[in-house]
């Protein structure tokens, strides 16, 4: 079911006003994936209240957080069908999950938080997860003298 855009917008802007851009078509997917360095983080976001009402808010606390990936990017379940279609092809091992947030290096896997590790949690408890996950991805590697 497709709502209207007018209902979506707030939800889209919970993450874009924190520096997530939006893929909106498979296209956009493919071409932000095949060109990503270093680390990825994709958010299929969702209308879905019960668990997407702590996703978004828990993605943009961990955003705070002084180590976060190098690009970070969301498309929306149900709404833009072919882009977390074409998301979700990246996401190699797990089953569609909506919302789902997946973090990828140099293009492979290394870490994804699925619907059932969002219901029924808190923000920040999903959040703190999302950050131990940027410290172990995301960290720059320092080379010592």
């Amino acid at each position: 079911m497709m709502y209207p855009e007018m209902i979506l917008t707030p939800m889209r802007e919970e993450l874009t006003r924190v520096g997530v851009q939006e893929l909106r078509t498979s296209d956009e997917v493919d071409r932000t994936m095949q060109e990503a360095k270093g680390t990825t983080m994709v958010v299929v976001n969702s209308i879905c209240g019960c668990a997407a009402r702590n996703a978004r808010p828990a993605v943009a606390m961990a955003m705070q957080h002084a180590t976060r990936p190098d690009g970070a990017y969301t498309v929306f379940a149900g709404q833009d069908r072919e882009a977390t279609a074409k998301a979700r092809e990246y996401m190699v091992g797990y089953a569609p999950s909506s919302p789902s947030i997946a973090l990828f290096k140099d293009g492979q896997l290394v870490h994804m938080i699925e619907r059932w590790q969002i219901e029924g949690r808190d923000a920040r408890t999903i959040a703190h997860d999302l950050q131990q996950a940027f410290d172990k991805y995301c960290a720059r590697e320092t080379v010592s003298a």
